[in-house]
């Protein structure tokens, strides 16, 4: 504990970001880091290594089954999550906890969803950090969604969202629930989960998906069609991107005349309490999260 206390001082806000993104969001790989951070992949390459020598970040690199590498994923190391843990006034976690988490994290048959989660959100951080005027306010993982209790509401409710978003861009603040699709669970299933949304008495926030092609995302909103929710939902379709951050105009708002949105463009049956929001992460975070650019 006296090395976690030791460390902080040789951390950057730059580096709180990280480790607090890896606590609560479990791995990110070295091109997700570099997008999100820094102004190069080799500037992200050399404060990693650094990060890794000092044991508060452990990587792996896992094989391709036709051959070659993926980029080195990175999770937090033992001493980071101790680090964390305390600014946030968590229990420390015993070494064997670590271990037990770095190996669910290394073994998840999950991975590419939750790569696929988390690169939607350092793609929004990218486009902050290029972006004055842009800000990613919160980025809360599906852990905390599973008592859900929005943040200037009296509501509380049980969501499987992959994730719940603020941003900020242009003048306009918006709250999100993302659904990431892999194409793994069928139309009839992700029809159900508008379902839940729609029922919701407060927090009628726009409901994202994250569609894999094209030709899913218009079947989709065929199916949806029938429904007709009353909760704004919208679909970006990541075969269409183009080099496109989903901070841009690349959202398909169900049943909108105009043709695609930027995310801070979209329509919000709720107000978002955005100081709400930062006095909940205020008690959360000891430390405040610096604006990285």
């Amino acid at each position: 504990m006296e090395l976690a206390v030791l460390m902080q001082h040789r951390l950057t806000p730059r580096d709180w970001r990280l480790l607090e993104w890896l606590y609560d969001h479990r791995l990110l790989t070295t091109d997700q880091i570099a997008d999100a951070l820094y102004p190069s992949v080799h500037a992200a390459q050399v404060r990693l290594r650094t990060l890794t020598k000092l044991g508060l970040l452990l990587r792996f690199q896992p094989y391709r089954l036709n051959g070659g590498n993926f980029p080195y994923h990175y999770v937090l190391d033992h001493l980071g999550a101790l680090i964390i843990a305390g600014s946030r006034s968590d229990a420390p976690p015993r070494l064997s906890q670590s271990d037990t988490r770095i190996q669910r994290i290394v073994s998840s048959r999950n991975t590419d969803h939750r790569l696929g989660i988390n690169g939607f959100f350092t793609q929004l951080a990218k486009y902050e950090r290029l972006n004055e005027g842009a800000r990613l306010h919160h980025w809360w993982p599906d852990t905390r969604m599973r008592r859900f209790a929005p943040p200037g509401t009296t509501m509380l409710a049980m969501l499987k969202a992959d994730g719940l978003g603020v941003w900020a861009d242009d003048g306009h603040t918006v709250a999100f629930y993302l659904e990431h699709d892999e194409g793994t669970e069928s139309l009839p299933t992700l029809i159900d989960k508008v379902v839940r949304y729609d029922q919701l008495p407060e927090a009628r926030w726009p409901v994202l998906f994250s569609m894999r092609s094209t030709v899913r995302e218009g079947h989709f909103h065929q199916q949806l069609a029938s429904l007709k929710p009353k909760i704004p939902v919208a679909t970006m379709a990541r075969d269409r991107l183009g080099g496109a951050t989903p901070a841009e105009q690349v959202w398909q708002l169900h049943r909108a005349a105009a043709p695609l949105f930027r995310l801070a463009e979209l329509p919000m049956q709720s107000p978002v309490d955005l100081e709400a929001f930062d006095a909940e992460a205020r008690g959360i975070y000891s430390l405040p999260l610096a604006e990285v650019r």
